[in-house]
């Protein structure tokens, strides 16, 4: 077994050990859990090379806990959190603090999520491993799936990339000028990140109306104008389902006279707000959001 992923079983085996002993009404102290990640280091995993590795994940899923559950139940809504298999739950803790809070470079998105899934299939139910890669797969897609072109890319020709079934997304940058300073209406992701009302059109509806409908959810605005077309964000994506697939997001500039902003029941936000313009360079946003925002703002000046 290879090194990470034996520091990965050792963990999710101790952190099962501290979860099921506060579901039993124990208290399980800091030098408690260390303890029994020594224990099961020794007895699961002699001569482990890189056991600061296994050390970094029981110390980061502890201390971000309150944050990765959060992100699970947004991601599950379906499953109240005390409701899931301890062994599913700690998964999922351990493949989300390596997604959301980890080293690209050292553990990509993709061998985090997959790393997850086999551990879900070898210590948890038949369902396990399905479960897990469903809320993994939805926090990815959320994250607006970072790494996402590394190997998609490296495998097609650009013939076969233009072959690709295609699946189409909506976006809007909304704005108002009542006073004539402009102001943005952002929502918030539970990644931490201020972001765009976007999502899918439905059956036989029209990207522009498609657009509109989202900001209405979203945003709560109805009263809402299309100014034009920004520009569309494209790229290769891996369906677990559909296999590889181009998804092309379309954003559009929309003007609204709402003042009146109220956070829809979408899954995966959780606050939505006014932004002036000199306001937006403090903000935590996607690197694409940013470049469609001052886009939109040279449009409009």
């Amino acid at each position: 077994m290879a090194s990470r992923h034996l520091a990965r079983s050792i963990a999710m085996q101790t952190l099962y050990e501290w979860d099921f002993n506060l579901s039993m009404g124990k208290e399980v102290s800091s030098d408690m859990i260390h303890a029994m990640l020594e224990r099961n280091i020794n007895e699961f995993g002699p001569g482990l090379e890189d056991t600061s590795f296994v050390k970094v994940i029981i110390d980061g899923v502890l201390d971000k806990k309150a944050d990765l559950d959060a992100i699970i139940e947004k991601a599950a809504p379906e499953w109240p959190i005390q409701q899931i298999a301890i062994i599913d739950r700690n998964v999922l803790r351990i493949g989300l603090y390596e997604l959301l809070f980890g080293t690209y470079k050292e553990v990509p998105p993709k061998v985090a999520i997959n790393e997850s899934i086999e551990l879900a299939k070898t210590f948890g139910g038949a369902n396990s491993g399905k479960f897990v890669n469903g809320v993994l797969g939805t926090v990815y897609r959320e994250m607006g799936e970072p790494g996402k072109e590394d190997k998609a890319k490296k495998d097609l020709t650009t013939e076969e990339i233009a072959t690709l079934p295609v699946e189409h997304k909506v976006g809007a940058v909304v704005f108002q000028k009542p006073d004539g300073h402009i102001s943005f209406a952002l929502v918030h992701d539970v990644f931490g990140y201020w972001t765009l009302a976007k999502g899918s059109p439905k059956e036989k509806e029209s990207l522009e109306d498609a657009v509109l409908r989202k900001v209405q959810e979203e945003e709560g605005l109805l009263n809402t104008k299309i100014i034009q077309k920004l520009g569309e964000n494209e790229y290769v994506a891996h369906d677990p389902d559909k296999g590889n697939v181009r998804r092309g997001v379309v954003y559009f500039l929309v003007k609204t006279t709402d003042t009146q902003l109220q956070l829809g029941s979408t899954g995966g936000l959780d606050d939505v707000r006014w932004f002036p313009e000199l306001e937006l360079a403090e903000l935590k946003m996607y690197d694409d959001v940013k470049g469609f925002i001052k886009k939109a703002i040279k449009i409009i000046k």
